[in-house]
C-alpha cells in the first residue's frame, strides 16, 4: 500500500489532488489518502447545492461550499475532522462494498480504543450507536475511490447551523441528505489518544494501518508530487472545486417560495432556478408600485441565484417603482437570504 498525506487545508484543492492521483498515476498496490481542511461543506456530485446549506450562515462565517465527485449526502467539516481515502482498481473491490474499504481503518480504531467502531448502514461507521463518519464512493477509467470522514473533533454547533436551511419551502430533484445523530469520536479513545491533534491523530492511523512504529519504516511508500503533478492539480482546483458552475450550476432545477409581510405590504416571490440560474421569477402580494413587477422579473432571468448577482439587478434599478415603501436591501434579503 502507498500513502499521502496532503499539506493543504483547502478542500477544493485537496479533492483535486484526490482526483488527479486517482486518475493519472498508476499503482501496483492500494493508495490510501489522509487530508484535514478548515471549515468546509461538501455536497454529493447529485445534490442541490442551495438545498443542503445554509446560505447565509455560510457567508457570514467564511465557510467554503463545494461539489464532490462522489454521490452521497452533504457533510461539514473543519479543522477537527480527518479524511481518509483509499484508491484501488475497480475490478478488486465491489462498487458500493464500503465495509471492505473502511474496515482497515475501523481495526485500527479498534486499537485505539474505540472498541464499539462498527460499519452500519450503506455508508456510515457508528461508535456506541452514533455516526462519526460517512462515506462515498466514485468510480472512473478502471479506478474507484472510496473516502469518508473521520470526525474527531468537530464544531457540532456549526453543524447544526450550516446544514440546517431554512423554511423556504424550496423544492427539488436533488438527493436529499439524510440527518443523522452525529458524534465526535475523541471522548471514544483510549485515554493515550484523547488529546491527539488531527495531524498526531493521522500519523498514528498511517502507522496501525501499516503495522508499522514510525512513519519513517513507510517513508518508501509515501507518494511524491512535482511540479508538473501541482499544476495538473491546480487546473482541475480551478476547473471543478472552485468553479461555480460545477459548485452551484451543477444543480439540479428547483423551485423556491419566498413570502415575508413589510409595513408598506406583502411580497410572495415564486422562483424556478435551473443550473444555478433564475429561470422564471414572479411577485404576488398587496404592494405598491407605480411600475410592473413583471419588468423586474424579466431583469432576473438568467441570473445566478445569489446574493452577489441578484443584489447587482436590484441595485441598478429604483425598487421603490415596484415595491414603494421597502428597500432594496430588505427585498434583496427576502430573495436570497
Amino acid at each position: 500500500m502507498y500513502w499521502y498525506a496532503m499539506e493543504s487545508h483547502d478542500i477544493r484543492r485537496n479533492l483535486a489532488t484526490e482526483q488527479y492521483l486517482m486518475n493519472n498515476k498508476t499503482f501496483d498496490e492500494p493508495l490510501v489518502l489522509f487530508y484535514y481542511e478548515g471549515p468546509c461543506i461538501i455536497v454529493g456530485r447529485n445534490q442541490n447545492t442551495l438545498e443542503e446549506i445554509n446560505q447565509k450562515y455560510v457567508e457570514e462565517n467564511g465557510i467554503t461550499v463545494t461539489r464532490r465527485l462522489s454521490g452521497g449526502g452533504a457533510v461539514y467539516q473543519d479543522l477537527g475532522n480527518l479524511c481518509f481515502s483509499f484508491v484501488v482498481d475497480s475490478d478488486s473491490e465491489a462498487f458500493g462494498d464500503f465495509k471492505s474499504f473502511v474496515q482497515p481503518v475501523v481495526d485500527a480504531l479498534h486499537d485505539m480504543g474505540a472498541k464499539t467502531a462498527e460499519v452500519s448502514g450503506r455508508n456510515d461507521i457508528l461508535v456506541d450507536g452514533k455516526k462519526f463518519s460517512g462515506n462515498a464512493m466514485y468510480s472512473h477509467g478502471g479506478k474507484t475511490f472510496s473516502h469518508g470522514t473521520l470526525m474527531l473533533d468537530v464544531d457540532q454547533d456549526v453543524i447544526a447551523h450550516a446544514l440546517n436551511v431554512p423554511e423556504d419551502k424550496m423544492k427539488s430533484k436533488g438527493i436529499k441528505s439524510v440527518r443523522s445523530r452525529v458524534t465526535n469520536l475523541k471522548p471514544y479513545l483510549a485515554p493515550e489518544y484523547q488529546n491527539l491533534t488531527v495531524p498526531e491523530f493521522r500519523d498514528t492511523l498511517l502507522k496501525e494501518l501499516f503495522h508499522v512504529d514510525s512513519l519513517a519504516a513507510i517513508a518508501d511508500k509515501k507518494v511524491s508530487i512535482d511540479d508538473d503533478d501541482q499544476a495538473a492539480i491546480d487546473k482541475i482546483y480551478t476547473d471543478y472545486y472552485s468553479n461555480w458552475d460545477w459548485v452551484y450550476g451543477n444543480s439540479p432545477e428547483f423551485t423556491v417560495k419566498k413570502r415575508q409581510h413589510f409595513t408598506a405590504g406583502t411580497i410572495d416571490a415564486r422562483l424556478l432556478v435551473e443550473t444555478g440560474k433564475i429561470k422564471n421569477i414572479k411577485f404576488f402580494g398587496d404592494f405598491f408600485g407605480p411600475g410592473d413587477a413583471t419588468e423586474l422579473a424579466d431583469k432576473l432571468a438568467g441570473v445566478r441565484y445569489d446574493k452577489e448577482s441578484v443584489g447587482a439587478v436590484l441595485n441598478s434599478v429604483d425598487t421603490q417603482q415596484y415595491f414603494n415603501g421597502i428597500a432594496t436591501a430588505d427585498v434583496l434579503a427576502l430573495l436570497v437570504d
